[in-house]
């Protein structure tokens, strides 16, 4: 079925959106750019608003803290991971200011318990929640170091029945390429790939264990450039943006 806009509706009704704590910081180097929160959140209200997804989100903390940094240093990795998993809570409260600012009823879920903050994960709740209309923000991880939040992201994909993950990029980083873009200026932008692929070429798209999670689930993955206005709902549209990544 064609989409308004001259787009193949790709039928996807409920979607997980992956946000890198990178992306909040904007061109700052830590911290969080209010400004690139608001356009995250308006873009999020207009799909909600315009279109019938529901939107669940799972943000990352690297903007505060990365727990592999720190374990690098030195310190226990799980302690680390567990800095990092707070710092998560921190951008999906922001994102969560700032939605509801532009009237976005949301809700904050964390899988560690701070329940004066946000509501303790609970799967049958979001998706309760989801069908309401609200959006949801997972944070704090899976509550297990060790683990990234790329991986939260295909779990909680699986948990609630999302159709697809939307992976966003940043730093001009258009989707998956041959090479890093960053240092082989001749890198190949792939329009599709498959989960093995990914792991056997070890492409930069998410870390192992999620693409197989998403690969033993069938849940496609887009990766694409978070920072590019309208990618969202390009995606949603059906547009080509980015690399869609399936079996």
């Amino acid at each position: 079925m064609a989409a308004a806009d001259g787009g193949e509706d790709r039928g996807w009704s409920r979607v997980i959106l992956k946000l890198s704590g990178e992306a909040f910081a904007g061109d700052q180097s830590f911290g969080i750019d209010q400004a690139v929160v608001r356009q995250l959140a308006e873009e999020i209200v207009e799909v909600r608003a315009e279109m019938e997804v529901e939107v669940g989100v799972v943000v990352g903390g690297g903007n505060i803290w990365r727990g592999t940094s720190g374990a690098g240093e030195g310190m226990d990795r799980a302690q680390a991971d567990y800095m990092g998993m707070l710092a998560t809570v921190i951008n999906a409260l922001a994102l969560q200011d700032m939605l509801e600012r532009l009237d976005q009823d949301t809700r904050v879920q964390s899988a560690v318990d701070m329940a004066d903050i946000a509501e303790s994960y609970i799967r049958r709740r979001a998706m309760r929640h989801l069908e309401k209309g609200r959006v949801v923000i997972f944070a704090a991880g899976t509550g297990n170091p060790y683990f990234t939040t790329d991986t939260t992201a295909a779990l909680r994909a699986a948990e609630i029945g999302a159709d697809a993950i939307l992976r966003g990029t940043h730093s001009g980083v258009k989707g998956i390429y041959t090479a890093d873009p960053k240092l082989e200026p001749d890198a190949v932008l792939l329009e599709q790939v498959s989960y093995i692929e990914v792991i056997q070429q070890g492409l930069q798209a998410m870390d192992a264990t999620a693409i197989t999670m998403c690969r033993d689930n069938d849940i496609p993955i887009v990766v694409f450039d978070l920072m590019e206005r309208g990618n969202i709902r390009s995606i949603l549209d059906g547009h080509q943006i980015g690399t869609l990544v399936t079996q």
